[in-house]
Protein backbone atom coordinates (compact mmCIF):
# COMPACT_ATOMS: atom_id res chain seq x y z
CA UNK A 1 0.00 0.00 0.00
CA UNK A 2 1.54 3.71 -0.94
CA UNK A 3 2.74 5.30 1.64
CA UNK A 4 -0.27 8.30 1.34
CA UNK A 5 -3.01 5.30 1.51
CA UNK A 6 -1.08 4.12 4.53
CA UNK A 7 -1.50 7.73 6.76
CA UNK A 8 -5.13 8.03 5.30
CA UNK A 9 -5.57 4.23 6.55
CA UNK A 10 -4.07 5.33 10.17
CA UNK A 11 -6.31 8.90 10.36
CA UNK A 12 -9.46 7.26 9.49
CA UNK A 13 -8.69 4.58 12.10
CA UNK A 14 -7.95 7.19 14.22
CA UNK A 15 -11.14 9.09 13.33
CA UNK A 16 -13.07 5.77 14.18
CA UNK A 17 -11.27 4.76 17.14
CA UNK A 18 -12.32 8.79 18.51
CA UNK A 19 -16.11 8.30 17.22
CA UNK A 20 -16.61 5.17 19.40
CA UNK A 21 -14.91 6.67 22.51
CA UNK A 22 -17.41 9.66 22.38
CA UNK A 23 -20.21 7.74 22.13
CA UNK A 24 -18.77 5.19 24.85
CA UNK A 25 -18.53 8.22 27.10
CA UNK A 26 -21.87 9.44 26.35
CA UNK A 27 -23.44 6.09 26.66
CA UNK A 28 -21.44 5.95 30.48
CA UNK A 29 -22.12 9.84 31.39
CA UNK A 30 -24.11 11.78 33.01
CA UNK A 31 -26.49 12.77 30.52
CA UNK A 32 -30.08 11.14 29.35
CA UNK A 33 -32.93 11.09 27.57
CA UNK A 34 -33.08 12.21 23.26
CA UNK A 35 -29.98 14.26 23.20
CA UNK A 36 -27.93 11.62 24.78
CA UNK A 37 -29.38 8.99 22.28
CA UNK A 38 -28.83 11.69 19.16
CA UNK A 39 -25.32 12.39 20.32
CA UNK A 40 -24.80 8.49 20.36
CA UNK A 41 -26.81 7.90 16.91
CA UNK A 42 -24.37 10.74 15.24
CA UNK A 43 -21.19 9.34 16.69
CA UNK A 44 -22.38 5.64 15.49
CA UNK A 45 -23.22 7.31 11.63
CA UNK A 46 -19.90 8.84 11.77
CA UNK A 47 -18.31 5.79 12.10
CA UNK A 48 -20.46 4.35 9.11
CA UNK A 49 -19.20 6.92 6.77
CA UNK A 50 -15.55 6.73 7.87
CA UNK A 51 -15.79 3.05 7.84
CA UNK A 52 -17.48 3.44 4.14
CA UNK A 53 -13.90 5.89 3.03
CA UNK A 54 -11.67 3.17 4.87
CA UNK A 55 -13.29 0.27 2.76
CA UNK A 56 -12.86 1.93 -0.72
CA UNK A 57 -9.10 2.17 0.16
CA UNK A 58 -8.38 -1.18 2.13
CA UNK A 59 -11.20 -3.23 0.44
CA UNK A 60 -13.26 -6.12 2.59
CA UNK A 61 -10.23 -5.97 5.16
CA UNK A 62 -11.68 -2.77 6.63
CA UNK A 63 -13.81 -4.49 8.98
CA UNK A 64 -10.56 -6.31 10.39
CA UNK A 65 -9.26 -3.28 10.77
CA UNK A 66 -11.94 -1.34 12.54
CA UNK A 67 -12.02 -4.36 15.01
CA UNK A 68 -8.61 -4.30 15.47
CA UNK A 69 -8.67 -0.84 16.40
CA UNK A 70 -11.37 -0.81 18.71
CA UNK A 71 -10.08 -3.47 20.32
CA UNK A 72 -6.83 -1.78 21.13
CA UNK A 73 -8.77 0.50 23.48
CA UNK A 74 -8.78 0.95 26.62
Amino acid sequence: MPEENQSEVARLLARISAEYEAAHMALNGLAFGTSKHAFITARMENMGQLHSQLESIVGESAIALVAEALNDLP
